[in-house]
């Protein structure tokens, strides 16, 4: 037999032009850009065909059919629960953790680990083997503390630090854009740097640095905006370790950086290859030949919904498909119920077994960089890699990353980006399935676990530090919490110096839960859900698009709104309103229909008690007359449902 089959040898080659000739007769004149091509948030422009990029070639990833590291969030705050959950998710295909203290980039909820000794250490990870298991940490400003308490731990139980994977997850940068305060920058590189260096006397070969991105993310930035931060941030610790002393090559090793993947795959590829091509471009600039850069990536935060929760396992096996497919070299998938409170037992096994499948049954690790020389993949991360490195330049002529974020200028593009999304968002251009579409106002709610937290150490019997130079402050952190100091003992008053506007944490369909919130208050009050009636008419064809349309918007409120079945007559249509005990109406027919009888009917459920009535569809020519006849409002493709949903609560409440 052949090695080969060419099962289209027999056809004629088609070619482009005949593709788009084909297309504009379907079009009938409507204009080919604004009708198939879309654009990101960047305002790249997605087009619907793209060929083969031929000359392409793998980016250079993880090491060949090595599949990434599954990488599990440890952050129940106590210890001792948090070291069961991490012990069975080692056990159950786990073979990484994330050890996310309170305060740390990823402690979204405010729940995340107390670790304030050197014994709460100890308790997380007894029984976890340090040595064959990479670990991440993820502590915010405590960052350089934790790693002390590591570097005491690892020395006491003598351990080879060469021979762990200890992502240290130091980050001040994005510790700041988080919060929004900062001592100064001179102060806290000089912290870094003698952090740094005290690890590298203590002989760890694991990353020093966390360049995350997910402080633009999760305050709903664009992935340039996400990538320029990252690019910053990780040239910013550079600079301080050359300053440090440390060699170029031996600094560019020291950082790793921090994704976020969403329920976007080709954007989410496309933006963990582009920091690859980002950063062996700045290596390069630094007189240095291109190394494989450690990519940590997490589901992202932004995506995930309190409503409807189970769409959130469509969501981050998504985002875990465009990680593993992109080349990310450690995958934390956020449990289904974490926008909802601290995830159980059953929501960890789901987030683990999420990239235990990928792996294990679809094999996705076994090609290295399989997006390579797709035509749509490729363009994507060549133009994000140009709007990054825009804005990653902007940001060095402004002096900086942290010069940037000081004088606002992050936090205003980002605000921007947020406002356009929440505005697509709310007329759903942009949809979020179980929560502005198609909503599910029956579903029970998961369990989560209850947050129990011990008091906070805040005050201790003061111990000198020395200050931050070569090394020095940080051997004597590591000697005081192997003494069994606690961390309030070293711990000085705030001296901030630097206050500005915080990158604050936000979701997505945050605006569709507060309605929700709101109306499931009013439910609990009156003791059943407050509905819409559909006031249909004509026959079923005449009605079923706009009813559907309507049953979707109101719903996405917390309204109850069943379709009823079609009315004899007006008066039949009046006394069913009166005995559904809504309150509101929404007439939902055909345009021809309107013409006829929706003046007529509004008028007729206003008599009926109706305090809201809404017509499904753009009222024309006629809005004043509908109005006039007790119309309140109109729904229709492309309206501020957040705003029609408000209007509508503020009735039943």
């Amino acid at each position: 037999m052949p090695m080969a089959l060419s099962l289209a040898a027999e056809f004629p080659a088609a070619t482009e032009a005949q593709w788009r000739a084909a297309v504009d007769a379907v079009l009938k004149g409507k204009p080919f850009d604004r009708t198939l091509v879309g654009r990101t948030a960047d305002g790249i422009a997605i087009q619907p065909l793209y060929p083969r990029a031929p000359s392409a070639h793998a980016l250079a990833g993880r090491a060949a059919s090595l599949p990434w590291t599954i990488v599990q969030r440890v952050d129940q705050p106590d210890a001792g629960d948090a070291n069961a959950q991490a012990l069975d998710d080692l056990t159950n295909g786990a073979s990484g953790l994330a050890l996310v203290r309170r305060g740390g980039i990823g402690d979204r909820r405010g729940d995340g680990l107390d670790l304030d000794h050197l014994a709460d250490l100890d308790r997380v990870l007894d029984g976890v083997m340090l040595d064959l298991i990479p670990v991440r940490i993820d502590a915010g400003t405590a960052a350089t503390h934790v790693a002390a308490m590591f570097a005491a731990k690892v020395k006491r139980d003598g351990l080879d630090p060469k021979s762990l994977q200890i992502a240290f997850g130091i980050d001040p940068i994005g510790a700041f854009g988080r919060r929004g305060t900062l001592e100064s920058w001179d102060g806290a590189a000089a912290k870094l740097a003698d952090a740094a260096l005290g690890l590298e006397a203590h002989g760890f070969a694991g990353t020093t640095f966390m360049a995350d991105g997910r402080v633009i993310h999760d305050a709903g930035g664009t992935e340039a905006q996400e990538l320029a931060f990252v690019l910053g941030s990780a040239v910013t610790y550079l600079r301080v370790m050359e300053r440090a002393g440390l060699p170029l090559a031996r600094a560019a090793r020291a950082i790793s950086v921090m994704l976020a993947t969403d329920a976007d795959q080709f954007l989410s590829i496309a933006k963990i290859r582009a920091i690859r091509k980002l950063w062996a471009r700045v290596e390069q600039a630094c007189g240095l030949e291109p190394s494989r850069l450690d990519v940590h990536a997490e589901t992202a935060w932004r995506m995930t919904t309190r409503v409807d929760p189970a769409v959130n396992w469509l969501r981050t096996t998504l985002a875990c498909f465009a990680a593993g497919i992109g080349g990310a070299d450690h995958v934390t998938v956020q449990p289904w119920t974490a926008a909802i409170g601290l995830p159980d037992a059953f929501a960890r096994r789901v987030a683990r077994n999420t990239q235990l499948i990928l792996i294990e049954e679809s094999n996705l690790h076994r090609v290295a960089d399989p997006a390579a020389g797709s035509g749509g993949i490729e363009t994507l991360t060549s133009e994000l890699c140009e709007r990054a490195w825009a804005l990653f330049q902007e940001y060095e002529r402004a002096g900086g990353l942290v010069q940037a974020l000081s004088a606002g200028t992050v936090q205003a593009a980002v605000a921007k980006a947020r406002a356009e999304r929440l505005t697509r968002i709310a007329t759903r251009r942009e949809p979020l399935t179980g929560a502005s579409e198609f909503p599910n106002v029956h579903e029970a709610r998961p369990d989560v676990l209850p947050v129990s937290r011990r008091p906070q150490v805040t005050s201790a019997a003061s111990i000198d530090l020395p200050p931050a130079a070569k090394g020095e402050r940080f051997q004597a952190q590591v000697a005081a919490y192997a003494g069994g100091a606690p961390r309030a003992a070293l711990m000085r008053p705030k001296t901030d110096t630097i206050f500005v506007d915080p990158l604050v944490p936000g979701r997505l369909a945050e605006p569709f839960e507060v309605l929700r919130d709101r109306l499931d208050a009013a439910t609990a009050k009156a003791g059943s859900r407050p509905k819409v009636f559909l006031a249909v008419l004509g026959q079923v064809a005449d009605f079923t698009a706009r009813a559907t349309f309507a049953r979707n918007l109101f719903e996405a409120g917390g309204f109850d709104a069943p379709i009823p079945e079609p009315f004899a007559s007006q008066n039949e249509l009046s006394l069913l309103f009166r005995e559904s005990s809504a309150r509101i109406a929404c007439i939902c027919s055909s345009d021809a229909l309107y013409a006829a009888e929706a003046m007529p009917v509004a008028e007729a459920l206003k008599a009926a008690g109706a305090t809201q009535v809404w017509l499904a569809g753009k009222p024309g020519e006629q809005a004043e007359a509908y109005e006039a006849a007790g119309v309140s409002g109109f729904i229709y493709a492309g309206c501020d449902v957040v705003d029609c949903l408000g209007k509508a609560a503020a009735v039943v409440e």
